[in-house]
């Protein structure tokens, strides 16, 4: 079984881990990484430290009444996507050592598509 790097965990949860076939298992949050472990395949798991992540990335949807799912993007290791139980409750605790400004809100479908489609005028 794997060893986890964590000395403390803040909280532990029910999650899916989206990497071309979804990954079922727990998520736990603790002092040094963020977890995930399958339950079922003791060697499908990811450690993700808390110095290698730049940015937690929410797809927000009705003004923040649902969340659906989050990405951790790391510097070297690509980005994580991933569902939890109850997302806001996984988020205020990764809030506790990622910076604020570190956690950003996905782009709503407008806002992609006007991203998107946008021409720049030549001036």
């Amino acid at each position: 079984m794997v060893k986890s790097i964590n000395t403390k965990v803040d909280l532990t949860q029910n999650a899916t881990w989206f990497r071309g076939i979804a990954s079922y298992g727990k998520v736990m949050i603790g002092d040094k990484a963020f977890e995930f472990y399958n339950e079922r395949n003791i060697n499908d798991f990811v450690q993700i430290p808390w110095n290698e992540v730049t940015y937690v990335v929410a797809d927000v949807k009705f003004h923040g009444k649902y969340i659906p799912r989050f990405e951790i993007r790391t510097k070297s290791s690509g980005n994580f996507i991933f569902a939890t139980k109850d997302p806001k409750k996984t988020l205020r605790a990764i809030r506790n050592y990622i910076p604020a400004d570190h956690m950003r809100k996905a782009l709503s479908l407008w806002q992609g598509l006007k991203r998107r489609f946008t021409f720049k005028r030549k001036q």
